[in-house]
C-alpha cells in the first residue's frame, strides 16, 4: 500500500511503498515495558552524573546544556532527540544543505575543533547520549534498536531504507556497538535490517550486555 512520509522540516513529501511490517507483541508490551522501567531506574542511578555533566556543560559552553535535533523515528515519525551539547556553535554550517550519499563512517567526527573539553570526555564516556533516556521514556525511542537518521539523510534513501523505521530507534543497537567506524553510515541499513528481522528480548539483552565493552573500550557511540 502506498504511503506518503511527510519530512515537514524539509518542506516536502516522498510517496513510496509501505515498508513496515506489524508491530509484535513484544515490541508492543514487553519491550515498552522493560523500556520505560530500565529508562527510569538508569535516570535515577544517573542522576549524579546527570547534574555534573550538566554542569559541565553550563561552564564551557553556557546556557542551553542540551543538543536538540530533528530525527525520524518510529514508522517515519519525526522526533527531537536530546543530547548534552559537546560543541561550540559553528554558523557556517547551519544551514550548508546535505547533497550526495552519507560518506560518513562514524557519527561523531574525531578530533572536531568546535568541541570542547569538557565534550570530549563526555563523548569518550558516551555520557553526552544519555539525555535520550528522556526520549526513551517519551516513547520516541527505545533502548535498542536503529540508529535514529537525519531528516536530510532519510530524505535520500531509497524505498527499502525505510524498513528500519519498522520499530523504535534505539540508544544502542547492532551498529553501535560494533566496529562500526569500518562501514558507511549509509551501508549499515543491512545491518538495521537484520536486527529489525530477528528483534526479541534475547537479541536485546545480548546487544545491552554488549553496550557496555562498547563504551568501554570506545568500539562504538
Amino acid at each position: 500500500m502506498a504511503v506518503a512520509a511527510q519530512f515537514s522540516d524539509l518542506g516536502h513529501e516522498a510517496i513510496f511503498e509501505s515498508p513496515y511490517r506489524d508491530t509484535t507483541l513484544y515490541e508492543a508490551y514487553v519491550k515498552r515495558a522493560v523500556d520505560v522501567v530500565v529508562a527510569s531506574v538508569l535516570l535515577v542511578l544517573l542522576l549524579p552524573t546527570l547534574l555534573l555533566a550538566a554542569a559541565a556543560v553550563r561552564v564551557s559552553l553556557g546556557r542551553g546544556v542540551l543538543f536538540r535535533q530533528r530525527r525520524i523515528g518510529f514508522r517515519g515519525a519525526p522526533f527531537t532527540i536530546y543530547k548534552f551539547r559537546t560543541m561550540r556553535p559553528d554558523r557556517r554550517r547551519a544551514h550548508r544543505a546535505h547533497s550526495g550519499p552519507d560518506r560518513r563512517r562514524c557519527h561523531k567526527t574525531p578530533n572536531d575543533p568546535r568541541t570542547t573539553r569538557a565534550g570530549r570526555l563526555l563523548r569518550a564516556l558516551s555520557i553526552d547520549e544519555l539525555p535520550q533516556l528522556f526520549n526513551v521514556l517519551k516513547g520516541d525511542m527505545s533502548l535498542v534498536g536503529p540508529r535514529p537518521e537525519m531528516l536530510e539523510i532519510v530524505a535520500q534513501y531509497e524505498p527499502w531504507q525505510h524498513g528500519r523505521h519498522a520499530v523504535r530507534p534505539g540508544i544502542t543497537g547492532p551498529w553501535q556497538v560494533g566496529d562500526r567506524c569500518s562501514t558507511l553510515m549509509h551501508e549499515a541499513t543491512g545491518i538495521d535490517l537484520d536486527y529489525v528481522d530477528q528483534v526479541s528480548l534475547g537479541t536485546d539483552l545480548r546487544l545491552l550486555a554488549r553496550t557496555v565493552p562498547a563504551v568501554v573500550l570506545r568500539r562504538g557511540f
